[in-house]
């Protein structure tokens, strides 16, 4: 038996330096889940913005129902299709790469969720900080950004860190548009040995390493937070 499974990690990792594969593919999903993360908080945080006025002030209607079609149609596909529409339908003519497209697609359409978060966070804040913030002197933009979003910010952050995760596994499907990720290498290594067994069990086993020590970050970071708060 372990002589089949030393046989069988020759022939996935070492001939023809298979592993590259591997390693090439998880330097993508690592960049892909980093930028997609960045452009989903500034998006989510744009948009429980306009949401969260409207619904205080019911100022900048437009804009909300622009937000609001926005929600409801990228929470209500899926992100393989979303993915695909943007690589073979939005961009077939221009073709920025794979890489830029993936990272966009994700961007957006973790930014739905980012949204709802964020914006969870600001109803979480008390109607009096408002009344605080008038009487100080601020407007509701002054109030909005000194006041009300610095406490929302730290009370969303562990779910921000939960969304990195999530985001981090939706990846896995970024292979349906010919990119090669950590999944789409161990795919590759498994047509090129015809054994399934090996490669997609070190994926499985990356992934879930990852998983781990982000997650035990999470942990670390709400355990400062909640200290922070006494």
């Amino acid at each position: 038996m372990w002589e089949k499974l030393r046989d069988d990690f020759y022939q996935n990792f070492i001939v023809d330096d298979r592993w590259k594969y591997i390693t090439g593919g998880l330097q993508n999903t690592l960049k892909i889940t980093f930028f997609a993360v960045l452009i989903g908080i500034v998006l989510g945080f744009l948009v429980a913005i306009i949401r969260s006025t409207y619904e205080n002030t019911h100022k900048l209607k437009l804009l909300n129902a622009v937000c609001s079609v926005y929600l409801t149609v990228i929470r209500g596909t899926p992100v393989v299709v979303q993915l695909m529409i943007m690589y073979f339908v939005i961009f077939a003519s221009t073709d920025p790469g794979q890489v830029p497209t993936a990272i966009l697609a994700f961007g957006i359409n973790s930014g739905a969720y980012v949204a709802e978060i964020f914006r969870s966070g600001i109803s979480s804040i008390e109607k009096g900080q408002f009344e605080a913030g008038r009487s100080l002197g601020f407007n509701y933009a002054q109030t909005m950004w000194f006041i009300v979003m610095p406490q929302a910010f730290k009370n969303v952050v562990p779910t921000l860190a939960n969304e990195f995760i999530v985001l981090l596994k939706e990846t896995s499907v970024a292979g349906y548009i010919g990119l090669q990720d950590l999944t789409k290498g161990g795919d590759i290594i498994k047509s090129r040995t015809y054994s399934a067994f090996m490669p997609l069990i070190a994926v499985a086993v990356i992934y879930l390493v990852m998983v781990m020590v982000f997650s035990y970050l999470v942990k670390l970071l709400e355990r400062r937070l909640h200290r922070s708060e006494h």
